[in-house]
């Protein structure tokens, strides 16, 4: 990866995280307290949904840099050796990048989709998509991830949320899917996915397209390639 590329993605995933944030900051604490054991209204309702918006905004831009930076320099490395640089083996590759860029099963999910969606809309096309075409895979390939993950997102809520010296505030988090399961049912542990989806997918949208457009501003000789 050369020199130039690997600016590109710092600056462009720092961007595209703050712009994100910026935008979605409200959703993410509304869905939070949907997932709350002690309810939505007594876990604050819609009160001071937007606190906190600027610590998290200056936050993301040096996450979401890294995070762009170590996916694009693992992807390129990844597919210039050996049987990992076949095309039918793409989304094993984006699998692994993402997941050294940011250890969670999210990113797991959506970045592989994202690519696939690209890839073959791009064929069908016969050239590189616009940055607001890789926005919509990326709002589809978000909401995909979200719902996939719904049931962790609860249960890290939950864990979070939990009273110090509980059984759900050790952590355990099969223990706490049994006991969400248990006393919810599917409804317990799908609790706040639409907003989730919804801020995923629209997140999805901003953020990923947010980085293309900002990364081909950077680098527009590369918005002259063919897809493969």
């Amino acid at each position: 990866m050369e020199r130039q590329q690997f600016v590109a993605s710092l600056v462009a995933g720092g961007c595209a995280g703050m712009c994100v944030d910026l935008t979605l900051f409200p959703l993410d604490t509304i869905k939070t307290r949907l997932q709350s054991q002690q309810g939505f209204y007594k876990a604050g309702g819609f009160r001071g949904i937007y606190a906190g918006v600027p610590s998290a905004a200056l936050g993301s831009f040096p996450n979401a840099a890294a995070f762009f930076a170590t996916y694009d320099c693992a992807k390129s490395l990844l597919g210039s050796c050996g049987v990992l640089a076949k095309p039918s083996v793409a989304p094993v590759t984006h699998m692994l990048a993402a997941s050294l860029g940011e250890m969670i099963p999210f990113s797991l999910v959506q970045f592989p989709l994202w690519e696939y969606l690209k890839t073959q809309w791009s064929q069908r096309r016969g050239h590189t998509l616009h940055s607001w075409q890789a926005a919509v895979c990326g709002a589809f390939a978000g909401a995909v991830a979200a719902c996939v993950t719904s049931p962790l997102d609860v249960a890290k809520t939950r864990i979070m949320l939990a009273k110090a010296g509980s059984t759900t505030a050790s952590g355990n988090i099969l223990l706490v899917l049994c006991d969400v399961w248990k006393s919810r049912g599917l409804t317990g542990l799908f609790a706040g996915s639409i907003p989730r989806m919804t801020s995923i997918s629209v997140g999805g949208f901003i953020f990923l397209g947010a980085y293309e457009k900002v990364r081909r501003s950077l680098l527009p000789e590369q918005n002259l390639a063919k897809p493969s």
